[in-house]
């Protein structure tokens, strides 16, 4: 840019209000899909500076979750409930016992497998990184006071229970405890 170049003033851009005005009959605020596009990319940034040191991040975190619950205790179970491709388990697995989390131990009722079965680390490990993810979750739904989180969580779990028959590698309910079955105090 030469010296006598004028410089064209940047037009300032409008700010984004809690309520997107309605185009058209087009409600961008109440956009289900929308909603839960900008909560998972937010909850993947939030969650992924938790699980930096875990081997393959989220994906480590989440296998080991499942190891430690004890009910998936071979690779080839581990991926499938998983939905994670079987040469990814392996590699995945490899990390997981390079990091001393899990260990592959002979399995007495078939010795042509390998039970996966998280270490004492990994028990110790798993136990802090829920409790640093749960801090993180709280960070990202301030807006909502406690009651409002639980009960926001509480329907989340719900929802993703009707829709397992939808993607049966996933089973949101075999993970967690069936939220349609907690009572809440007082109902």
């Amino acid at each position: 840019m030469s010296a006598g170049t004028p410089i064209t003033p940047i037009t300032p851009i409008a700010p984004i209000t809690a309520t997107p005005p309605v185009a058209d009959g087009v409600d961008v605020a109440g956009d289900f899909g929308l909603s839960l596009l900008v909560l998972m990319r937010a909850y993947g940034t939030v969650v992924a500076s938790v699980l930096g040191d875990v081997p393959q991040g989220a994906r480590g975190y989440q296998t080991l979750a499942v190891v430690v619950r004890g009910d998936q205790q071979n690779q080839l179970a581990l991926a499938t409930y998983l939905g994670i491709d079987r040469t990814v388990m392996t590699y995945l697995i490899d990390d997981l016992v390079t990091a001393g989390l899990v260990e592959r131990r002979l399995n007495p009722a078939d010795r042509r497998q390998r039970r996966i079965v998280a270490t004492a680390l990994g028990v110790d490990t798993l136990r802090d990184l829920q409790r640093q993810v749960r801090e993180a979750e709280d960070r990202l739904l301030e807006s909502l006071d406690e009651h409002e989180r639980q009960a926001f969580r509480t329907l989340l779990g719900r929802i993703a229970c009707d829709v397992r028959d939808m993607d049966l590698t996933a089973a949101p309910c075999d993970v967690t405890p069936d939220p349609c079955d907690v009572t809440e105090p007082g109902s």
